[in-house]
């Protein structure tokens, strides 16, 4: 499962492959160490039609029965010290750091969130899996680093993105209203499956495929839910690249 990836490219090649019509991301960072739970440029057909590249947070909403059980087992362990709960509020600050990658779409969670308005390009230059096989005894799991060749140029995940939804991210920031977006994953192809063997994400390598990703009626569009070929993808590095620890 990726849940970190890097963003080395400009603005400018971002809006001309898209053809974003609006840039509300600021002035991104010419490399980008993308984290979950974390701000991310992405490229959406706007609430009023127009394609827009913003910044959006990763991770969507975790299903009401993931949220349920842990709420369910935090009010157990409350009411095991003698504490009397409110389950409903305990339910609605549950913190829920979010969902990153989406596999099951035929999933009633997920499907509401299919039709273009709900899709979104994710930016991306190489995306990291974990390495368990190359881990050093007594030191932490590395990296391995893939993109579409040694340049690292852009191509993007097939996201789905989530207007204004108001959860409990980290306990410590309360409740919050945000725009959310995650990207979907698929079955693995040859270059992948050595180091992760259950899933890729689903990448759009042609302009062609993002324009279809955008506007596509989604039994065109999961068409696109697929593993690369493995010519389109290589191995670039097994080395640990942690620019920071997450927050």
């Amino acid at each position: 499962m990726c849940n970190l990836y890097n963003v080395t490219t400009t603005q400018q090649a971002i809006i001309e492959w898209s053809r974003a019509m609006r840039d509300l991301s600021g002035n991104l960072e010419q490399s980008i160490d993308v984290y979950p739970d974390q701000p991310a440029p992405i490229v959406r057909n706007g609430l009023d039609g127009v394609r827009e590249l913003v910044r959006v947070r990763w991770g969507l909403p975790s299903s009401k029965q993931v949220l349920f059980m842990a709420t369910k087992k935090r009010a157990e362990k409350l009411q095991a010290k003698g504490a009397v709960t409110d389950f409903n509020h305990l339910l609605r600050m549950e913190p829920d750091g979010g969902t990153t990658n989406v596999r099951n779409t035929s999933s009633k969670h997920w499907t509401r969130w299919l039709g273009v308005e709900n899709r979104c390009l994710v930016p991306v230059t190489s995306f990291a899996e974990p390495d368990p096989a190359n881990k050093p005894e007594g030191g932490r799991t590395p990296n391995a680093w893939f993109a579409r060749d040694e340049t690292r140029p852009l191509m993007f995940f097939a996201g789905i993105w989530v207007p204004q939804w108001e959860s409990v991210r980290k306990v410590r920031e309360g409740l919050l209203t945000l725009d959310l977006f995650a990207f979907l994953t698929t079955e693995p192809n040859g270059v992948v499956a050595p180091v992760h063997p259950k899933a890729m994400p689903a990448l759009l390598t042609t302009q062609e495929e993002t324009e279809m990703w955008l506007t596509a009626p989604w039994e065109e569009a999961k068409a696109l839910q697929r593993s690369l070929p493995n010519e389109s993808l290589v191995l670039v590095d097994r080395a640990m690249k942690v620019e920071h620890d997450r927050l």
